[in-house]
């Protein structure tokens, strides 16, 4: 066991486990971060390098309706944040469509039957909306029109959760697409200074630049636990967390984490911070926890995700950051182009590096194919969707990234709120942050800012901040100001009855 006593033991290297052990180290709290992964800190927003190329897992843009946020950021990286233009299209039958879309030339690409249909469709649903929407057709159809969710929105919704848009709850549409609509995307294309001016009220949808690290997002974290290192805190890698023991006595925790070498590590702490899948979590508490909560936890479902990363000859074919696949006829939901995010990320100007994107379940065949036929198969698809030809392709390599997306199904919140209540009764020193750590589909911002908040409760000893308030009730955090969350009961949301 390792002697030194910790604030806190921090389980996992994302956004979220790296910003809260950042904002305690800043203040002098010792601090250690275990991290599973042997090569990368990250997360979901590392960046992996092959042969020199550098592969974002999933594309992330440094957007922030929060200043503190972007503040964060220009902390930790500065000069190294390039700003980048935001383009980004959907594949369908065969064309092209700007996305977010532009109504015009979507209803011109169409054409003139189709999108008279859709015009009536959407009259339609803003006549007879769905009251109380409780699925993620139901919420896209009010805003839209059925033919239009049909074209833009169905299959490759489809594709990331591999079940039907009745089974998806309206809380991912509204924490995803919050605030768009056909007469929001018409007010962008019509007075698009209006719909930029006021950071608080853009629809995050619609923004058209983005800060972007010329090395990936990998760069940002990679930096950050460098600088928390520096501060005297700790990030260990190839540490996987297997137990973790709280003390009621002393109210703190030993968390034992296995080694690359087949050993065992014991670090204390008087806090707990994890952002790993509660599923995982809560079986390794001790003492065991309620049957319910263990019942709960296990009925929490994850989607997983698979990025085949191609190095092409570059013939200028593909200029966008990247395209939603919306072809039924192909397995492949996205495609990345990094070049496009920065000239950086490729080593070479005569090639360029694409991501092709895939969704699927750790049971399925897809994560289960042989990273060769990965390769064929995504050379094959990309000739399909006419982006490039297979000839252009000089190597590749498979990423696989298991829980990537909480699903969020009927039963989801009733499962967290069972755990949440067993963590409050029997863990008061426990901090759940981040997108898998909370079971909340959320942003990297977001994840920060639950960990910025959970940071700040441990160092002023109580709870100040709800981090649960984070995104609650499918609003954006960004809208508000940290002191919004107050728990102090003197605040906008308790004074509006939601915490």
């Amino acid at each position: 066991m390792s002697d030194r006593q910790h604030k806190a033991v921090i389980v996992g290297a994302g956004p979220a486990g790296l910003t809260a052990a950042y904002e305690l180290s800043k203040r002098g709290a010792p601090v250690v971060v275990l991290e599973s992964d042997p090569e990368y800190v990250g997360g979901l927003a590392r960046t992996v390098s092959y042969h020199g190329y550098r592969f974002d897992i999933g594309g992330h843009r440094f957007f922030s309706k929060s200043r503190e946020v972007e503040d964060v950021w220009t902390e930790i990286l500065g000069p190294d944040l390039l700003q980048r233009p935001r383009s980004s299209k959907i594949y369908y039958r065969g064309k092209f469509y700007s996305y977010p879309l532009k109504p015009f030339e979507a209803l011109s690409k169409l054409g003139v039957l189709e999108s008279s249909l859709c015009v009536l469709s959407f009259l339609g649903a803003r006549l007879n909306p769905t009251r109380d929407p409780k699925s993620f057709e139901d919420w896209v159809v009010n805003q839209f029109g059925r033919r239009l969710f049909r074209i833009f929105f169905k299959t490759y919704t489809e594709k990331i959760w591999g079940r039907s848009c009745q089974e998806i709850s309206a809380d991912w549409a509204a924490q995803r697409i919050k605030g768009l609509s056909l007469g929001a995307a018409l007010k962008n294309a019509l007075l698009p200074n209006v719909m930029s001016g006021d950071r608080a009220q853009v629809v995050k949808t619609l923004i058209d630049t983005f800060r972007y690290p010329r090395l990936g997002p990998g760069l940002m974290w990679e930096t950050c636990a460098r600088k928390i290192g520096a501060m005297g805190g700790e990030v260990l890698l190839g540490r996987s967390v297997v137990g973790c023991r709280f003390d009621a006595s002393t109210t703190s925790w030993t968390v034992t984490a296995g080694t690359l070498a087949g050993k065992t590590e014991e670090f204390r702490g008087e806090h707990l911070i994890s952002s790993m899948p509660i599923r995982q979590l809560i079986p390794q508490i001790a003492p065991r926890l309620p049957e319910a909560a263990l019942h709960s936890a296990e009925s929490l479902r994850y989607r997983d995700f698979l990025t085949v990363g191609l190095i092409l000859c570059d013939h200028n074919r593909f200029n966008d950051n990247w395209i939603y696949i919306h072809d039924p006829d192909v397995k492949l939901g996205r495609i990345q182009n990094y070049k496009a995010w920065s000239p950086e990320m490729v080593p070479d100007g005569r090639y360029c590096c694409y991501g092709l994107e895939y969704f699927c379940f750790e049971s399925g065949g897809l994560w289960n194919m042989a990273d060769k036929d990965l390769l064929e198969l995504a050379k094959k698809e990309l000739e399909q969707v006419r982006i490039a030809v297979a000839a252009d392709v000089v190597d590749g390599c498979v990423i696989r990234q298991p829980k990537a997306y909480p699903v969020y199904d009927d039963d989801y919140r009733f499962h967290v709120d069972v755990v949440r209540r067993a963590l409050e009764a029997h863990c008061p020193n426990l901090h759940l942050v981040g997108r898998n750590g909370m079971h909340k589909y959320n942003n990297q911002d977001h994840a920060m800012m639950t960990a910025l908040l959970a940071a700040r409760n441990i160092l002023a000893g109580k709870q100040i901040y709800d981090v649960w308030a984070v995104n609650e009730d499918a609003e954006y955090l960004e809208s508000r100001s940290p002191g919004t969350y107050s728990a102090n009961g003197r605040n906008a949301l308790a004074a509006e009855g939601r915490l």
